[in-house]
């Protein structure tokens, strides 16, 4: 069983919501914008509601398909998408898998994402397929996407997913020229995530000798 999932002000700025992101059949909706979507006792979420503009998605293929003549449950690795959401519902989507090696054969090949809205306009979703090491390396979805974050100079701001290196960095097609753009306090919030924990530490004990000189 799923249910819809009504999420707090604290975890979305805006307090009117704009349209329902919803997951097809098979697929566990795991994060959003950096959080993590919390099971409803033995139901999961299947949909939120949520703001206008980009956020970050994570799900996986989490279902029951048939081998041989029994069933087993198949479970891929998180994926991880950026989603600019207009003011209409969507549903993220993939085609009918039914057997375990048309599951396995469709994931190893790369994938097909989509997203469908109400409108009936069907684009496709490009992601990134999370990595994660060691035992249980899927257990805390909240770290593993803040890894990725970090990685990666995204941050989230009034719940909607920026990437600050796209915004603080502009590259010249032409000529490839690589020129600093953005604002100071941008430019400090991409590169403060992509430092290392020794780094901020420091950074942070240099910002207080500054701020008593």
């Amino acid at each position: 069983m799923k249910k819809k999932l009504w999420l707090l002000v604290a975890l979305f700025s805006a307090t009117t919501q704009a349209a329902t992101l919803s997951v097809a059949d098979k697929i566990e909706l795991l994060a959003i914008d950096g959080k993590e979507v919390q099971s409803q006792g033995w139901s999961t979420v299947d949909s939120v509601e949520l703001s206008e503009g980009k956020h970050q998605v994570v799900v996986r293929f989490d279902g029951e398909v048939k081998r041989g003549s029994k069933s087993t449950i198949y479970t891929t690795r998180p994926y991880l998408f950026e989603i600019d959401l207009a003011k209409t519902d969507a549903e993220i989507t993939l085609p009918r898998l039914t057997t375990e090696s048309q599951a396995k054969a469709f994931f190893e090949r790369g994938a097909k994402w989509q997203l469908a809205t109400e409108d009936g306009a069907v684009q496709p979703l490009v992601g990134v397929e999370l990595q994660g090491e060691g035992f249980a390396a899927y257990s805390d979805i909240e770290a593993l996407v803040a890894a990725y974050n970090s990685d990666n100079g995204i941050v989230i701001e009034k719940g909607n997913a920026v990437d600050l290196q796209q915004v603080a960095v502009s590259v010249d097609n032409k000529t490839g020229k690589v020129e600093i753009t953005g604002d100071a306090l941008t430019q400090l919030k991409m590169w403060y995530t992509k430092a290392s924990n020794n780094d901020k530490k420091a950074f942070k004990i240099w910002m207080a000798e500054k701020d008593f000189n």
